[in-house]
């Protein structure tokens, strides 16, 4: 990368004000961790995106009239959320599964476009709310000092990352931005139609996803997924993407649906019909987009939101039951695959798992630099294609980027997230319950498919957690 040095720079910076944002409550501090949070991003983004790209913004007066609507359309919005912050979760919400293709120089990326424009206006919204004297508090230092930990180590190994523009990438459109939306989303006020809504907005859009996804059967074209289309053509089955770039990233979001009905089913807040209907389309469409992955995160969070909201009766059954389909499911897999190679039983995992513990192996002090794990494992291997050694296990992704320090900072950090949801649970058992179910479902699937702390809901989820505790008085 041309500017190394001022994305290293920049990165520190940005670091230190997502420190700034997550640790202070003063306004005056929190003001000065926006605007280094702001400085930070800049610099990454002057030493990442090519100056053509920048000035084909402004090439063109169509161009120049489209940026300044969307500027005045970001203010209008920062205008709203100032005047009703509660809104603000929800819309980073109903935004955060939308990822845009975007060409940055010669690469070709899924960025979060929609969720950048609406936490830039709930930005904008804080800042207003600070001008005009709004309480702010701490966030819970169980959640911040690990986050802080974390994005500080990410931002500082890009002193020695081996993979610049990589790690530029995760800081830039990843961590610095998932700082800034832990910040605001756990300072606004929260309300009590937060658990419905939230629901509602998510099963929502994972049925509109389900239902374009079932579509894709009857065409047999996929929208931007050019390589499985290809792979498709090869296949007995048709993998669907719906509109996402990745199979398993598009069946995750079906998953976190299907949980979350489970959780309301048990707290009796939707009836069986409905719940039933919904159920088999968010299903039907997770089916057709094969991934493991994604459904044995759902099997696991299933049964956990199970076992914690059934009574004692039910507990029984459900264990009973579960050890019988355990032992069955697994006396069927050992008489189907034991002639079969490691890398076949695993979908491809095993030489990534290897790859990537040699990676850690080599630097277990340091690791080699946030973003940088992929080249490092193609380094080795010696195959030309970087993508496919990128790691799909977030723990030992962690520790070859990071080194055993980033793997006790990331274990602090689960930690950290665990307590807060549990006394989110203690203080209102529906929200809780589904922010936990919720967050379970993102970690098992991270141990088998990347994308942990690059998706927006696991920082959602928990700064949903941290307002709650913060804002609304105990259950009786």
């Amino acid at each position: 990368m041309e500017h190394a040095d001022v994305a290293s720079g920049a990165a520190i910076v940005g670091a230190a004000g997502v420190a700034l944002v997550l640790l202070a409550r003063g306004r005056g501090t929190l003001a000065s961790g926006i605007v280094l949070l702001a400085a930070g991003m800049g610099g990454l983004a002057y030493a990442l995106v090519p100056a053509s790209d920048l000035r084909a913004l402004l090439d063109s007066p169509a161009r120049i009239a489209l940026v300044a609507v969307i500027g005045v359309a970001l203010l209008a919005l920062a205008g709203l959320l100032a005047r009703w912050p509660a809104l603000v979760p929800a819309c980073a919400l109903a935004a955060a599964p939308f990822r845009v293709p975007v060409a940055i120089g010669d690469q070709d990326a899924f960025l979060l476009v929609p969720l950048y424009a609406i936490l830039a206006a709930a930005v904008l919204a804080f800042l207003l709310r600070l001008l005009r004297g709004a309480k702010t508090q701490a966030l819970p230092r169980p959640l911040a000092l690990p986050a802080v930990a974390f994005i500080g180590l990410s931002a500082v190994s890009m002193l020695w990352a081996g993979d610049e523009r990589a790690g530029a990438i995760q800081l830039l459109f990843f961590l610095l931005p998932f700082g800034a939306l832990l910040a605001v989303v756990a300072r606004a006020p929260a309300a009590p139609w937060w658990p419905r809504s939230l629901a509602a907005t998510l099963v929502a859009l994972a049925c509109g996803f389900a239902a374009v996804g079932i579509s894709q059967l009857w065409t047999e074209r996929l929208y931007f997924a050019r390589d499985l289309e290809v792979a498709n053509a090869y296949t007995t089955y048709f993998r669907t993407t719906s509109l996402f770039g990745d199979s398993s990233i598009y069946a995750r979001q079906l998953a976190l649906a299907i949980v979350i009905l489970v959780a309301a089913l048990w707290l009796a807040r939707i009836r069986l019909v409905p719940a039933v209907a919904l159920l088999a389309v968010l299903w039907s469409g997770l089916y057709f987009s094969y991934s493991q992955s994604a459904m044995v995160a759902l099997v696991v969070s299933v049964l956990a939101v199970s076992f914690i909201a059934a009574d004692r009766t039910s507990r029984r059954q459900l264990a009973a039951g579960t050890l019988a389909v355990a032992l069955a499911a697994g006396a069927f897999v050992a008489v189907v695959v034991r002639d079969q190679p490691l890398d076949r039983l695993t979908s491809g995992r095993s030489p990534l798992v290897a790859s990537t513990w040699r990676v850690f192996a080599d630097d277990p002090l340091t690791g080699v630099g946030v973003g940088s794990q992929p080249q490092a494992s193609q380094e080795r291997s010696g195959v030309k294609d970087r993508e496919k050694y990128a790691s799909h296990t977030t723990p030992l992704t962690v520790a070859a980027e990071l080194g055993v320090l980033g793997l006790a900072v990331y274990v602090a950090f689960l930690a950290g997230a665990a307590r807060l949801l549990a006394a989110a649970f203690r203080r209102d058992r529906a929200l809780g319950l589904g922010l936990a179910s919720a967050f379970l479902l993102l970690l098992v699937h991270s141990l088998f498919y990347s994308g942990f702390f690059e998706d927006p809901l696991t920082w959602g989820i928990l700064a949903v957690a941290a307002a709650a505790l913060a804002r609304q008085p105990r259950a009786p």
